[in-house]
C-alpha cells in the first residue's frame, strides 16, 4: 500500500529537526494498513467481511457483481437485504468513521489492522455477541454512531453465515463401526 504519507527517506527526514511533526507524519505509514494476518487464518464470515469490503471499494462494477452474487447465493430478496445492510454499514463507517479505513488489494493473502478490526466486528454481530462487537464499532466509528453500525453488521454478517452454510459440501454420514469381539 503506498501513497501520500506511506514512507519517506531518511534524508528527508534528517533535514528537519527531531520532533518535528511534519516529518513524524511523513515517516509513519498509513495507520490501519500493517499486516496483522491472513485471509486464510479467519473464519467464513470473518474473511467474507473482508473480501466484500476490498470488493466494494474497488468501485461500481465491482459493487454490481457483488449484488448479483449475493443474489444468486440468497436468493433476490435475501441478497438485496443483505446488500442494503453492507451499503449502509460501508456508508456509516465512510461518513463517521474515527479515520478512513485502510484495506489491500483484493487479492492480497495478507490482512491490515483496519480489516480485521472490520472482519471482527462483522463476525462478533453474527454470532450475537454484541457487547463486544458494540466495542470494536466505536472503534471504527464515533460513539454515537455504534448503535446503528451494529444493527447493520448483525444483518450482513447472518448473511455471510448463510451464505458459507449454503455453500459447505454435504457431510457424508459418518462410517458405520465395526465390531470386532
Amino acid at each position: 500500500m503506498t501513497g501520500p504519507g506511506a514512507c519517506a527517506s531518511q534524508a528527508s527526514a534528517e533535514r528537519h529537526r527531531p520532533g518535528d511533526q511534519r516529518v513524524m507524519n511523513a515517516i509513519r505509514p498509513p495507520r490501519g494498513g500493517a499486516t496483522v494476518g491472513h485471509v486464510a487464518e479467519l473464519d467464513a464470515v470473518a474473511a467474507g467481511a473482508v473480501i466484500c469490503l476490498r470488493r466494494w471499494c474497488d468501485g461500481p462494477a465491482a459493487q454490481a457483481q457483488m449484488r448479483e452474487d449475493f443474489a444468486r447465493a440468497l436468493g433476490p430478496e435475501a441478497g438485496g437485504s443483505a446488500m442494503r445492510a453492507f451499503e449502509e454499514l460501508c456508508d456509516l463507517c465512510a461518513r463517521h468513521g474515527r479515520r478512513p479505513l485502510m484495506r489491500h488489494h483484493v487479492a492480497c493473502k495478507c490482512i491490515g489492522a483496519d480489516e480485521a478490526c472490520f472482519a471482527n466486528f462483522v463476525a462478533l454481530a453474527s454470532e450475537g455477541d454484541r457487547e463486544d462487537a458494540m466495542l470494536i464499532a466505536t472503534i471504527l466509528v464515533r460513539a454515537d454512531i455504534a448503535m446503528c453500525l451494529l444493527a447493520r453488521a448483525e444483518a450482513f454478517g447472518l448473511a455471510l453465515k448463510r451464505m458459507s452454510l449454503r455453500a459447505r459440501p454435504a457431510q457424508p454420514p459418518p462410517p458405520t463401526a465395526k465390531i470386532l469381539h
